[in-house]
C-alpha cells in the first residue's frame, strides 16, 4: 500500500494513520517551510503557514482525492497557502513605525518610490490572474529559482509543458505591463 494511501484511506484515527500522518510531516516539513520562506522570508509566518497546510491535509484525510504525486499535492498545498497569505497582506498592509520612518527619510526620491509600488502592484495582480498551474510554474522558475527541468519534477509535468506554461504567463506579462 502506498505511503498515501496509508494516511488517507486507514479507517479513522488508527495507530497506523497517525504515524503514517507522523512520518509524512516529519520528511516533508523542512522542505515545505525552504519552499515558502523564499517567498515570504519570515520564519514565523513561514512555520505556521507549512503546519496550516499539514493541518488542513489532515482534517480532509477522509475527503481527499489525490490525483497527482503526494510531492506535488504538498508543494501545490504550500504555495498556495502562500499565495493566500499574500493577498491577505496586499489587502491589509502592515505598516510599523520603522517602515514609515524609511518611507519619510527617502522622501526625496518619493516619486520613483510610488512608480516602484505601482509596478509591483501590477506584476503581483497579473500573477494573481494567470491560471493556477501557469501561476506555479512562474513562481518557482522567477521566484524560487527552479530550472525548467527541476519545476518539470517538482509538478510531476514535462518539460514542453513548463515551457509552454512559461511562454503563456510571459505574453500574459508582456501584455499587461506594456
Amino acid at each position: 500500500m502506498s505511503f498515501l494511501k496509508k494516511i488517507i484511506s486507514a479507517e479513522k484515527s488508527s495507530v497506523l494513520n497517525e504515524s503514517s500522518y507522523e512520518e509524512l510531516f516529519k520528511n516533508w516539513y523542512a522542505p515545505l517551510c525552504k519552499l515558502i520562506f523564499r517567498t515570504l522570508k519570515d520564519k514565523a509566518l513561514t512555520e505556521d503557514t507549512v503546519q496550516d497546510v499539514f493541518i488542513k491535509l489532515w482534517e480532509k484525510r477522509n475527503e481527499l482525492k489525490i490525483e497527482t504525486s503526494l510531492k506535488s499535492y504538498l508543494y501545490r498545498a504550500a504555495i498556495n497557502a502562500t499565495f493566500n497569505i499574500i493577498a491577505k497582506n496586499k489587502r491589509y498592509p502592515k505598516l510599523s513605525i520603522e517602515d514609515m520612518t524609511t518611507e519619510i527619510s527617502y522622501s526625496s526620491n518619493i516619486e520613483g518610490e510610488i512608480q516602484a509600488r505601482e509596478l509591483e502592484q501590477k506584476i503581483n495582480d497579473t500573477l494573481m490572474t494567470l491560471p493556477e498551474g501557469c501561476r506555479e510554474v512562474f513562481v518557482l522558475s522567477r521566484q524560487e529559482g527552479l530550472s525548467y527541468k527541476e519545476i518539470a519534477e517538482t509538478l510531476e509535468i514535462s518539460i514542453k509543458t513548463v515551457e509552454n506554461q512559461m511562454g503563456k504567463a510571459l505574453k500574459v506579462f508582456r501584455e499587461r505591463l506594456l
